[in-house]
């Protein structure tokens, strides 16, 4: 699909509202997760592409037309070498982050594109230092032998990315959502059941349904009988602050 086409007007609904009104003076997080109807992303062998169609990829490139940067771990760059670039739609680029705790990552690979897009790499402050040209590393201590999702929301913060999407893959969404960092979670969800292999959230265990995330949702079609999930996790009751 060309680009050219507004990232807001393309569905029923405006999803995109909650983007318009975030308030400035702190970060907006949007998370998205292309799933199938019982909440696989991947088959037991890994295979993932394409689960969703047209229409959701169109709304992924709209959500990276809409934010500052977007943000991937470490993992989704060795499987999958995304641009994470906007090409079916009309806007901007956002940053590119990409979170790689042990400063395993080497280029070439396509997220380096010298575009004039910033890139940036977060590692933990004691990982064995490697320059990649034109990316800027951001050095963070391990709180609990983990990076904090928080930090890296500050730390982007306040190098002016004010609306952020975490984009994958789910073991990342997953530990900004235990964290209670994620604002609003787009599910993009696809006319198919796969029956087994790789969940999309794997959250920490609860012991009842009363400590249940319960967000107030909004559904859109979004064409070819794909559904976006439109989750206001900031309403949800045993919520994320």
């Amino acid at each position: 699909m060309p680009k050219g086409k507004d990232p807001a007007t393309e569905i029923t609904g405006d999803p995109f509202g909650p983007f318009r009104s975030a308030d400035p003076a702190r970060p907006f997080v949007v998370a998205q997760l292309g799933q199938s109807l019982d909440g696989r992303i991947a088959t037991v062998s890994g295979a993932s592409k394409y689960i969703n169609g047209e229409p959701a990829l169109d709304h992924l490139h709209r959500i990276r037309a809409s934010v500052d940067a977007v943000v991937v771990g470490a993992g989704t760059i060795a499987a999958d070498d995304p641009q994470l670039n906007v090409r079916r739609v009309a806007g901007p680029n956002p940053a590119r982050v990409v979170i790689d705790p042990t400063s395993r990552l080497r280029g070439p690979a396509k997220w380096l594109e010298p575009d004039g897009t910033p890139c940036m790499l977060i590692t933990r402050e004691d990982a064995t230092s490697f320059v990649i040209p034109g990316v800027e590393q951001i050095r963070l201590p391990l709180v609990d032998g983990e990076l904090s999702p928080r930090a890296m929301i500050d730390a982007l913060f306040a190098r002016g990315c004010r609306k952020i999407l975490i984009e994958g893959g789910a073991k990342t969404i997953s530990t900004f959502l235990d964290a209670g960092c994620i604002d609003r979670l787009h599910l993009l969800i696809a006319p198919i059941i796969i029956g087994s292999g790789r969940n999309g959230l794997d959250l920490k265990p609860i012991d009842d349904l009363m400590s249940a995330l319960r967000p107030a949702t909004v559904f859109y079609p979004l064409g070819q009988n794909e559904i976006l999930i439109d989750c206001d996790l900031r309403s949800a009751a045993g919520g994320t602050e």
